[in-house]
């Protein structure tokens, strides 16, 4: 990362960037420049270090005139840290922050992780693996709290912030009709409960953000590939889709100091 780069200037930040949704934001982004001069520089962070030079050309872009930097973190506590602290500069400027970490399953990229034992919804108590579960709930729950932790002081102005976290609707606790799946519920369920706690210290330390925890729908993403065969015609949606209806959401918000769960209608999910 080229500190010396980051300009102060409206800005915002998706994390947990080589993800099929958070790719799709950054296009978004860029297309809705075309109708709003507000938004100048976008900030992704991923564990990919290739991320930067295969998906997006984050050089200046002349056409619109937009600053695209990319970070690569582990998502260490220390890095995380350390991250947010050399964003300093552009304290007061970050408009929308997009937290898209997350994970469901293995999906091998290598043969390093080709060699974890593998994670999978469970479909039964027997299926149960303290291993997989205290995986999923880092991904899920742990690394997104992170983030929130180390956000707070650098959100925090007179500019009004939305912080979109992924969540899923299966975490919902009242809406739990089928069973299974039992640490990406829970995960899920903690990440909600997380999410709703920050918000309430937010409100005392930074006013003038709102916190979203957002249900995309099924998306058609590494993440949804192995059960898209069960989703009925016409609710699998497009990377795409999910991010311009998030952006959409973004626009009728009501800045209240309260977090929200909503769906990708823009609908409120109970807790």
């Amino acid at each position: 990362m080229d500190i010396a780069n980051i300009k102060s200037i409206e800005t915002a930040i998706i994390i947990g960037a080589s993800s099929g949704i958070a790719k799709a934001i950054v296009k978004a982004l860029k297309q809705q420049l075309c109708h709003t001069d507000n938004l100048k520089q976008i900030i992704t962070i991923s564990q990919s270090t290739a991320y930067c030079a295969i998906e997006h050309n984050i050089e200046h872009d002349a056409k619109n005139q937009l600053n695209h930097l990319h970070i690569t973190s582990d998502y260490s506590q220390q890095s995380i840290a350390t991250i947010c602290q050399s964003l300093c500069d552009i304290k007061g400027h970050i408009t929308k922050v997009f937290i898209c970490n997350g994970r469901l399953h293995t999906i091998h990229r290598d043969n390093k992780a080709s060699q974890s034992p593998p994670i999978a919804p469970e479909k039964r108590l027997e299926d149960i693996s303290p291993e997989s579960m205290q995986a999923i709930f880092n991904s899920n729950a742990i690394v997104p709290l992170l983030w929130l932790q180390n956000l707070v002081n650098l959100v925090k102005g007179k500019q009004q912030c939305v912080i979109s976290i992924l969540s899923a609707r299966v975490g919902s606790i009242s809406d739990n009709h089928l069973g299974g799946w039992y640490s990406y519920r829970a995960s899920k369920s903690a990440l909600n409960m997380l999410i709703k706690t920050s918000a309430i210290e937010y409100a005392r330390r930074a006013k003038n953000c709102k916190l979203i925890a957002f249900h995309p729908g099924t998306t058609d993403t590494e993440l949804s590939k192995p059960f898209q065969a069960n989703v009925p015609e016409g609710k699998l949606f497009s990377a795409e889709f999910v991010a311009k209806q998030l952006l959409s959401i973004h626009q009728q918000l009501t800045f209240d100091s309260e977090a929200e769960f909503l769906d990708w209608q823009g609908k409120t999910i109970t807790w």
